[in-house]
């Protein structure tokens, strides 16, 4: 903590899925292992603790009709941050949320720009909407105007076949993730379907987005080459619902989304049991509230994944797949404390009793 108060937490600190440590110190907003020399102002919290939780599929800024002001995004982040998620990959935004990297009350944001899509394929007011000849060039631009990260639109309704297709051709995706691994940055793409994803594969995509068309012959390629999936099941779950209100204008693409919504456990259990890297995406900020993503953790048990292994798909995992530290000696000190241990009950993550952003407690 600040202004001469040090934080000492006891008890069970989870430092990563097999190392536990029974204490550690908040001391001028980092962590540190070993008491502080002098140390006079002392508040004592005790509790199980993990690192500040992430979402990697989120959207600050947004909402089902497009940007929304700054008053609105800091509702939906400060709706996150009391959820326990103090980190934040912003899978696409119109909006320009810049500002929330000077509030230290709020969680922080990697941002991957503005979404990518084809012309009149996607959600209104949400995407840069272009044709594949200026993929590549808008790549390139958001990469640098992102915070390492690009985000396309894979996939989407074709009214005229109607179901799902593929937006984009295969040269021109390998076009557009070249540009973008030059300025730095990894690709992910939204994808339901199948369709997309071996021309995405072949262009060299570092993570699919719901991932939901994963088949049994490109889920080891997936695993062989490291593609992440964040499988946003929350969101899954509002398939049906969307079928309903297409079956009279579109019954193929109705009966499609069911079949994806139904195999929705098996598909990330597979992909999972075969070593692809899974992490919690909420999908929140379009039609879904903030705050979901001890929801999201329960979601990837039911796909198969122990406690421990959902909890690293928030917190250590995640961390480090996005180049963040976790409760390490020195690190920002972003953690969440919990009255029991959520490896036995991921469903007290839904109860944070202490949040701590920064080295400051918050909320």
């Amino acid at each position: 903590m600040t202004d001469g108060v040090v934080l000492h937490i006891k008890g069970r600190v989870l430092v990563g899925p097999d190392e536990v440590r029974d204490e550690l110190w908040v001391v001028d907003g980092r962590v540190a292992f070993e008491r502080p020399a002098g140390a006079r102002d002392v508040r004592t919290v005790t509790g199980w603790v993990l690192p500040g939780l992430v979402d990697a599929h989120c959207h600050v800024g947004l909402d089902a009709h497009g940007a929304v002001d700054e008053a609105t995004s800091e509702k939906q982040a400060v709706t996150d941050r009391e959820a326990g998620t103090l980190l934040i990959r912003d899978a696409g935004s119109p909006a320009d949320t810049r500002w929330i990297d000077e509030r230290e009350d709020l969680p922080k944001i990697i941002r991957a720009g503005r979404h990518i899509a084809r012309t009149r394929r996607y959600i209104r007011n949400y995407a840069h909407e272009i044709e594949p000849g200026d993929l590549a060039a808008y790549a390139a631009r958001e990469a640098r105007r992102g915070d390492g990260w690009v985000k396309l639109v894979g996939d989407w309704i074709d009214r005229d076949r109607g179901d799902l297709a593929a937006c984009w051709p295969g040269d021109a995706l390998a076009e557009a993730i070249a540009a973008a691994h030059a300025e730095g940055a990894r690709v992910t793409a939204h994808c339901f379907a199948a369709e997309s994803l071996p021309d995405l594969l072949a262009a060299g995509i570092d993570c699919i987005e719901h991932a939901t068309g994963l088949t049994e012959e490109l889920i080891p390629q997936f695993a062989e080459r490291r593609v992440a999936i964040v499988p946003t099941l929350v969101n899954i779950a509002t398939f049906p619902g969307l079928a309903a209100g297409g079956d009279d204008k579109f019954p193929v693409w109705a009966a499609h989304m069911r079949r994806l919504h139904e195999r929705r456990y098996d598909t990330v259990g597979a992909a999972h049991e075969a070593g692809v890297p899974v992490y919690v995406g909420t999908d929140a900020g379009g039609s879904l509230p903030h705050g979901l993503v001890a929801a999201e953790v329960a979601e990837l048990l039911k796909a198969g994944l122990t406690a421990t292994e959902a909890l690293s798909a928030t917190s250590w995992g995640a961390r480090e797949w996005l180049g963040r530290p976790g409760l390490t000696e020195g690190a920002p000190a972003d953690l969440v404390v919990y009255a029991q241990d959520p490896r036995a009950d991921v469903r007290v993550l839904a109860d944070p009793q202490l949040v701590v952003l920064r080295g400051r407690p918050v909320g």
